[in-house]
């Protein structure tokens, strides 16, 4: 199969390691350092247990008419980033390229065949322009959630952290002949990546995690495992899942996972760094709308108030900008 990854940061790059050792044709889009790492040094990627896998020749490219025509389109760039390339991607399409978006939080094509009223609805936290729905038609989309936990140590080289699970599904729940494909072609590279029939479901469970831990860990600069063994996070962390789940229940979604196990869950990761903790020590954007942003413009859809949600979403709202305004400051004294 053919298959073009567009951001080969942690996911991408975690990815696209494995699908070409399992022997797929695999086109990385990248620019910058992490184009110039993949021409010059290939990719490699650490595991879990210490041991490593390496491509030391691999299609790298900046240009995606280059790239040309693909059977499957991985866009792992953060969600902030997809509205920049957005119009750049129907250059992969041909007439049956299908695209895996695995970005976190309420994705872009939500509402695309949802069965209730808000169905065909724009998600604007994610896509306030249009310009995804536009330029990355829903009806190429097989949604998909990444569980794995992974770092950018360098450009072109990722360090696994834990999981390989990719679950996969139909925007309308059928077990479509596509769907089917992009999971053996996953299994196949060592990925867990079962069909699901309720995907938004399981975006959810992936969710409640994110929308939790990620603005705690950027706002305190602690953990998985200590925001989820200090009793005041913790506190908060439940909280906050707790009016998550009422959102999502009245969007018909049921959480096949108790709240403590979830956070359980997220403990027993141990002392690792989310990826917004990750960004806020690289001075890199945050994806905070993606993750809660989008959550609270459901709340108001649903009439469900989210007062916990709210001032956490205020407060990490406004690190993104301090982040942003010291850009220029910290770029002054180098």
């Amino acid at each position: 199969m053919k298959i073009a990854i567009i951001g080969v940061g942690a996911i991408g790059g975690y990815v696209g390691t494995r699908l070409a050792h399992g022997g797929d044709e695999v086109t990385f889009i990248a620019r910058g350092s992490k184009l110039d790492a993949l021409r010059t040094r290939g990719i490699r990627l650490i595991m879990d247990d210490g041991s490593e896998q390496a491509v030391p020749h691999v299609r790298a490219t900046d240009d995606y008419a280059e790239a040309g025509l693909q059977d499957l389109v991985i866009v792992a760039l953060k969600a902030h980033q997809l509205e920049a390339v957005a119009p750049q991607v129907p250059k992969l399409f041909g007439p049956d390229t299908v695209v895996v978006p695995m970005q976190n939080g309420i994705p872009y094509w939500y509402f695309h065949r949802y069965p209730g009223e808000l169905a065909n609805s724009r998600v604007k936290s994610v896509d306030p322009h249009g310009l995804i729905w536009q330029h990355i038609p829903c009806e190429r989309v097989i949604g998909c959630v990444v569980y794995p936990a992974a770092e950018l140590v360098a450009p072109g080289v990722i360090k696994h952290v834990e999981g390989n699970r990719f679950p996969v599904g139909e925007p309308d729940g059928s077990i479509s002949e596509r769907v089917t494909r992009v999971s053996q072609c996953f299994i196949k590279a060592g990925l867990q990546a079962p069909v699901l029939e309720d995907i938004r479901a399981e975006i959810w469970l992936k969710l409640w995690g994110n929308l939790t831990f990620n603005p705690i860990s950027a706002l305190s600069r602690a953990t998985l495992a200590s925001i989820c063994q200090y009793p005041l996070s913790r506190t908060l962390a439940t909280d906050m899942m707790t009016e998550a789940q009422t959102i999502a229940n009245k969007l018909g979604v049921t959480f096949r996972v108790p709240l403590e196990k979830r956070i359980a869950g997220a403990e027993r990761v141990g002392h690792h760094k989310t990826s917004m903790l990750q960004d806020v020590e690289a001075a890199r954007e945050l994806e905070v709308d993606a993750l809660l942003g989008s959550v609270i413009e459901l709340a108001r859809l649903t009439e469900t108030p989210t007062p916990h949600l709210d001032t956490v979403y205020a407060l990490t709202k406004l690190l993104a900008k301090s982040l942003e305004e010291s850009k220029p400051l910290l770029s002054g004294l180098r």
